[in-house]
């Protein structure tokens, strides 16, 4: 199940070195945009975005924290590292552009290793049509430590907060939720079969779906386009990482406003409803706690309700009350409970 090579037979990074390593992996970086004047091969890039905006945002994956490679292949968690941060601008209502990657890698890790997370790396560029043009390389004490900083553009007047929504704006959501969550608990259980008897594969046999959301998930570039093609600007937005609770409350305290999210409305795929309730797990308590699963949350005004209300992969799932009217979930059977946040902690673990 691990995707940590052994030295033996492989090759090491010091025969490399840092520059010798850097150039290997970028040799064959491809850039999208006019926007990159200079790429790698340099001690800067060169960027210029004429009467745009810039955004720029920032995530580290540590492993042991954010990542465990018993079950988590390289090459996926490459691809992971660009996804969630390409994620962060789409939030914005932003394209992005560029990114950067550095590394921290133990003396464990061979060069086909790097080279085999890198091929994520570029596969995830390509995909999203996002320069690569920098980073740094350094030796880490213990695992493997990827720090990504991305950069989006937009036109000042498209850019979207997340505390600028208003008391009766409907509440959406793209996609579905809790699937991630669901694929993080079917990996954790093969590993621990696997653990206590290496003999045992991992069946993972009918849940390719729940798996992909957790291991390869993919950002929402096209919900941005989508609601420029309708016609809609959002009036907040968010992505769900820390769970779907976790941001409605973001988006509600940023904008001092109170919420109402109906249980009904909440899209659950079937295969994360099943599974979920195969773990003895309620599936609503995933989608609002489990995070992971990038989808856009956003904000729009009852005024453009027919224009989207017949989106097949945008849900309805509430709307925004004044701040004195509280948060709060309210149940298939009507009951109103109080909304609370118990998604991702970075500081737990």
């Amino acid at each position: 199940m691990s995707e940590i090579f052994e030295n033996s037979g492989f090759s090491t990074l010091k025969d490399l070195g840092e520059f010798g390593l850097i150039n290997h992996l970028t040799e064959h970086i491809k850039l999208y945009h006019n926007s990159t004047v200079k790429g790698v091969g340099d001690d800067a890039a060169v960027l210029d975005f004429p009467n745009k905006k810039v955004l720029v945002s920032t995530d580290m994956l540590i492993e042991g924290v954010h990542f465990d490679l018993m079950y988590m292949p390289l090459k996926h968690l490459g691809y992971k590292s660009i996804i969630v941060n390409l994620s962060d601008i789409c939030a914005m209502n932003a394209k992005p552009t560029q990114v950067t990657i550095s590394l921290g890698i133990s003396s464990r890790f061979t060069l086909e290793a790097i080279e085999e997370l890198y091929s994520g790396i570029l596969l995830a560029c390509n995909k999203y049509k996002v320069d690569l043009v920098g980073g740094d390389t350094c030796s880490s004490q213990k695992g493997l430590i990827i720090s990504v900083t991305v950069l989006g553009e937009a036109n000042q007047e498209d850019i979207v907060y997340r505390n600028t929504a208003k008391a009766g704006d409907l509440l959406c959501v793209s996609g579905d939720l809790g699937g991630a969550y669901m694929g993080l608990q079917m990996l954790e259980r093969e590993k621990a079969v696997f653990l206590e008897n290496s003999n045992i594969q991992p069946d993972l046999e009918g849940k390719d779906y729940i798996v992909e959301r957790q291991l390869k998930p993919e950002a929402r570039v096209d919900v941005p386009e989508t609601l420029k093609a309708l016609g809609i600007k959002p009036t907040a937005m968010i992505d769900i990482s820390d769970g779907l609770a976790s941001e409605t409350l973001h988006i509600a305290n940023s904008s001092k406003l109170g919420c109402k999210l109906y249980e009904e409305k909440i899209p659950i795929d079937p295969m994360t409803y099943d599974t979920a309730r195969d773990f003895g797990l309620d599936p609503t308590v995933c989608a609002l706690s489990g995070g992971e699963d990038y989808e856009l949350l956003f904000t729009v005004s009852q005024s453009d309700y027919d224009k989207i209300k017949f989106q097949p992969d945008i849900s309805i799932i509430g709307h925004m009350t004044d701040e004195s009217e509280g948060c709060y979930l309210i149940s298939k059977s009507g009951n109103a409970h109080t909304l609370t946040a118990q998604g991702w902690d970075a500081f737990k673990k």
